[in-house]
């Protein structure tokens, strides 16, 4: 029995898991995060997107200091995912210490090729933190003990959704729910309001999203920018000026909300149960939405985020950010630099980004632009493989 001073050995997991614990450091690089954040991501989120944590002030407590939470947050549907990408870089750099920062599952198609790297940089999704979200994986980050846990609970159908059904929580995996109540730990639902509007008026279409899932790309939004993609590559990776605002919601205990034991539960009983959370969910993200997402432009406060930033002219941009997310694969990976400052209030940066970077042209190039940017995207990757 241990002692009043030595802490109990926490309980070894199956030896499956063990065997899988090295995605917990296989690409994870606490450094990349952080340069990027210094270089990139706080620029665009303070003029473009100026997001907002809202109730986030006491940072929820792990219920098991052993367990990771499950943090779980709707998808923006039809949109590149920049809501997931700011998220965590505003928990981030507010976040004391770092530990409770949740890390992501996330579809395995978004690291499956390149081209599903914002920008094409090599490993993005992986290097800050992502794990694929398959069964084992999630089943060994729930062992994990350094971050907490997050994912987005509709998959692949939820950031697929058209605008139609903007804020409508699609079907939740009911993995979320059977792991919650298998190690006992809480659900922390996070409403990302406003993002809907990153890619607004877009439409999808199911059979269409089976054909491009097929080409590793998850779907393909109908709407006002699909020519523009054709005629400006750059514009694949686009997003509106969103105000992007993050609302904590309430725990959510499933292992609370049982009828019969655990051990006795069906497929069908934890399908119930996710509906159950689902509702929950939906609930309180339909009064975040009355409350915060009624202007989810806020075209003044942009105007005066790019007069007080105009220093960084044009980084803050989407037209900008080929050569931005260029300049940086080029000084971090390629060239592994690192504590650099990429000085974006020199007078010609953008010029000098796009002349060490010259396959950024090819995110201008109409139409045919797309035909070095699908080799690199897909070089290594056999069209229709599985994940």
């Amino acid at each position: 029995m241990p002692t009043a001073t030595t802490p109990a050995a926490l309980p070894q997991p199956p030896p499956a898991i063990q065997a899988n614990q090295h995605i917990y450091s296989d690409y994870f690089e606490e450094d990349f995060v952080q340069t990027l954040d210094n270089n990139i991501l706080q620029l665009l989120d303070a003029v473009w997107f100026r997001s907002e944590l809202v109730g986030f002030e006491d940072f929820p407590e792990r219920n098991d200091p052993d367990v990771p939470l499950i943090f779980a947050s709707n998808h923006s549907g039809m949109a590149f995912p920049w809501d997931a990408i700011v998220a965590l870089a505003h928990m981030w750099r507010t976040l004391p210490g770092q530990r409770g920062l949740p890390r992501p599952l996330s579809a395995p198609l978004l690291s499956q090729s390149t081209l599903m790297n914002p920008f094409q940089v090599k490993d993005f999704w992986k290097k800050c933190g992502c794990v694929d979200a398959t069964t084992l994986n999630f089943e060994t980050m729930m062992y994990y003990q350094d971050h907490n846990l997050m994912l987005y609970p509709e998959g692949v159908p939820g950031i697929g959704k058209g605008f139609n059904k903007k804020y409508e929580l699609q079907r939740l995996a009911s993995s979320m729910v059977r792991h919650s109540i298998t190690h006992r730990t809480d659900v922390v639902p996070f409403y990302t309001i406003n993002g809907e509007y990153l890619n607004p008026y877009a439409y999808s279409w199911p059979w269409l999203n089976n054909l491009s899932k097929k080409i590793g790309i998850p779907f393909i939004p109908l709407g006002p920018i699909v020519l523009l993609v054709l005629l400006q590559p750059w514009s694949f990776y686009m997003a509106y000026p969103a105000k992007l605002t993050f609302v904590l919601g309430s725990r959510i205990r499933p292992y609370e909300m049982l009828d019969k034991d655990p051990a006795d539960m069906t497929r069908e009983d934890y399908t119930a149960l996710s509906e159950k959370v689902r509702l929950l969910m939906q609930t309180e993200l339909d009064a975040a939405v009355a409350k915060h997402g009624q202007q989810p432009y806020r075209w003044r406060e942009l105007w005066q985020r790019m007069k007080a930033n105009w220093r960084y002219f044009p980084f803050f941009l989407p037209v900008a950010w080929p050569a931005l997310f260029q300049e940086f694969e080029r000084l971090y990976v390629r060239e592994g630099r690192r504590g650099f400052k990429m000085q974006l209030d020199k007078p010609g940066a953008w010029l000098r980004m796009v002349w060490r970077n010259p396959f950024t042209l090819s995110f201008f190039i109409p139409i045919l632009g797309w035909i070095p940017i699908a080799i690199r995207g897909y070089r290594g990757h056999r069209i229709g493989e599985k994940p």
